[in-house]
């Protein structure tokens, strides 16, 4: 299985991007997961026509270990894609960087690796590259990675931070599959 991370600023597109990359590998014949590791929990809305899911996290919160089942929390969208979501603590109590730690755990006990995927996706926000956002940057769940961004300062910014992120699991070989440049037509941005 190949595993792609897309990085990039809160709000710079990760998750249209994420989404159409998803379809296009679908498209190709690729069996895809994309997993949304985003508090705001709205990577795979795109491709579940507008629905939300639950939330891995709430589910947790909500059924005993001994009754989870892996389908509650995996929903297939558009062109068979399988998706989820990690969710995130309530605003201002926990930690949503812990949350993808959790989320990761949870759906390695409940049998992920047995879906059968031939990509797995990785929507990640990345204002902030802690501990908890920094999981898929590691080559056991990353081979790839993508960063979204634009010209603004914020994004570039952001974009610098994951790729000096990059370096602290550095394994030798490189894994910056691409910068997106999701424009916003401000001022001077392509240069």
């Amino acid at each position: 299985m190949f595993q792609i991370a897309v990085y990039g600023k809160g709000g710079i597109g990760k998750s249209t991007i994420s989404a159409n990359l998803s379809v296009a590998l679908s498209d190709c014949g690729k069996r895809v997961m994309q997993i949304g590791c985003d508090p705001k929990h709205d990577s795979t809305r795109l491709l579940l026509g507008g629905r939300t899911q639950t939330t891995v996290l709430d589910y947790v919160r909500a059924v005993p270990a001994g009754k989870r089942r892996l389908e509650d929390v995996v929903v297939e969208g558009s062109r068979g894609i399988l998706c989820t979501e990690a969710g995130g603590p309530e605003p201002g109590i926990g930690c949503a960087g812990r949350g993808i730690l959790t989320t990761f755990d949870v759906l390695g006990k409940l049998g992920m690796d047995t879906l059968d995927a031939d990509v797995r996706i990785y929507d990640v926000l990345g204002d902030v590259v802690c501990g908890g956002f920094a999981v898929p940057l590691r080559s056991e769940y990353a081979d790839a990675v993508v960063i979204v961004t634009s010209g603004e300062f914020m994004a570039m910014y952001a974009a610098n931070n994951i790729m000096r992120g990059m370096r602290n699991f550095d394994t030798g070989s490189p894994r910056l599959l691409g910068v997106v440049l999701n424009s916003r037509g401000v001022e001077g941005e392509e240069e």
